[in-house]
């Protein structure tokens, strides 16, 4: 067990840990349910019989907002009227760094949330922080089964076997691209690349016209998937899982493959470089300004509704080299994890919300409003979902992927204390090979030795 003084060690790294907004996308108000009265009385007083009566209440920082915030809230509201026990209070706290920062400073205090929606580079902190309940105690308590959600998605968020938090919103990239422009160029709308070779030479094929081929935004999540894709480990010592991870492997093969296609494409004018915003990228693509593009399949909807009545929407798997075995794709999105400074009630209150949130109903329900995964493998089952699927027939796409997905520690995922702060290297790396500052082995490398201090760095704050 760590002490109370590596606690504040970890805290104490919110500097390094937290400098990237995520863009996958983005009080003391808790009371007891149980009652400790001490009187000796045979019988309890008016008071006591109204106080024991009163819900455990459980208060959930998230970050979802806009549409996905109303989602949440009526979540939140399905719970609360479905039972009387608990009643969970949703509280927006910004983005997934900045909820993460407050709850950093709630640690030593009572003030902060029961249950919180961390994202996935946040693994590795939260379990090194001892601030958490695994959720794997109230499995085992209640004998939960978890063989009824999804394997390649409980698959991140397990360590040694033991599940630390439960996931929420899943998702996962996949190639869009434009199938009128396909039949343009003379190709085969119903056969998009898979490979890298491939994505290049229809690449070629759909340059026209002041048109690119393909635009993909530098995101450090694309280069995650693209080393999952090989089979590829990202960090030494099984991805950070099989022991903490000391290195970075971002300059290794898989990653300069990957890079040395990327900006070949760019070279030769069939790729086009819009930054690092997947906003920018989807919006040339909905102009029919690039044909392909990456992004998460939590933008599907958006994007089919966006080209409605302009063009046909395709999509393919995540590109990866011709020879690349054993590989598939990482989970992104985030997890909820229950903080242990609450008292059991409140503790056991976050787990019912959890388990209410796993059911096939819930569930359904959640991926037809928001596109994101189904964890529960029955919620395809519900007509809902069926329904859904035939209007938007691409998620068929992102559903073979995920369940075609070979589970291995390079799809398992890394985890490590900086990742935050790891993507932006990375980001930088791959923007400085793009723009011909450094070629892409150089900036892979250079990315990995800060990476790997940094990590030295955090792994003496938890030792």
């Amino acid at each position: 067990m760590k002490t109370l003084k590596m606690r504040s060690s970890a805290i104490a790294l919110t500097a390094l840990m937290v400098l990237l907004t995520s863009a996958c996308g983005k009080a003391e108000t808790t009371t007891s349910g149980s009652t400790t009265d001490t009187k000796s009385s045979a019988s309890p007083t008016a008071a006591d019989t109204k106080k024991s009566a009163e819900p455990v209440k459980v208060i959930w920082w998230h970050s979802m907002s806009g549409e996905l915030g109303k989602a949440v809230d009526k979540l939140v509201a399905d719970f609360n009227s479905s039972q009387k026990d608990v009643q969970v209070e949703a509280v927006f706290q910004g983005t997934y760094d900045e909820s993460l920062n407050k709850m950093k400073a709630s640690m030593d205090t009572k003030s902060g949330p029961s249950l919180i929606q961390v994202y996935e580079i946040g693994s590795r902190f939260m379990i090194d922080s001892k601030a958490i309940t695994p959720v794997q105690k109230y499995v085992d308590a209640d004998k939960f089964d978890l063989s009824q959600l999804e394997d390649n998605i409980l698959n991140y968020y397990k360590f040694d076997g033991k599940l630390y938090s439960m996931p929420f919103n899943t998702s996962n990239p996949i190639l869009y691209y434009n199938k009128d422009m396909f039949k343009a160029a003379g190709l085969d709308p119903e056969k998009p690349p898979t490979t890298f070779e491939d994505v290049a030479k229809v690449s070629q094929a759909l340059s026209k016209d002041g048109k690119a081929g393909a635009s993909f935004a530098i995101y450090g999540w694309f280069m995650e998937q693209f080393f999952a894709g090989q089979g590829a480990e990202y960090l030494n010592n099984g991805n950070g899982r099989t022991a903490a991870a000391t290195e970075s492997l971002v300059g290794s093969e898989a990653g300069v493959k990957t890079l040395t296609w990327w900006k070949q494409m760019v070279d030769n004018k069939t790729a086009t470089n819009l930054g690092r915003k997947t906003d920018d990228t989807k919006k040339a693509f909905l102009a029919g300004q690039v044909a392909m593009t990456l992004d998460s399949t939590a933008s599907l909807r958006g994007i089919v509704s966006g080209a409605d009545g302009k063009f046909q929407v395709g999509t393919s798997t995540l590109p990866k080299p011709a020879d690349a075995k054993d590989g598939g794709v990482v989970v992104g999105g985030a997890s909820l994890y229950i903080l242990n400074n609450k008292s059991e009630a409140e503790q056991k209150g976050a787990w019912e919300f959890i388990k209410f949130l796993t059911t096939p109903q819930t569930q359904a329900w959640w991926h037809v409003n928001t596109g994101y995964f189904p964890i529960t493998k029955k919620a395809y089952d519900e007509q809902l979902v069926k329904d859904n699927l035939a209007k938007y027939p691409q998620f068929q796409t992102a559903i073979d992927q995920l369940h075609n997905t070979k589970a291995n520690k390079a799809t398992q995922g890394a985890v490590m204390g900086v990742f935050p702060e790891a993507r932006q290297l990375v980001e930088t790396a791959v923007e400085e090979a793009l723009t011909g500052k450094k070629a892409p082995k150089e900036a892979l490398d250079a990315a990995a030795k800060s990476i790997t201090e940094k990590i030295g760095t955090y792994n003496k704050t938890v030792k």
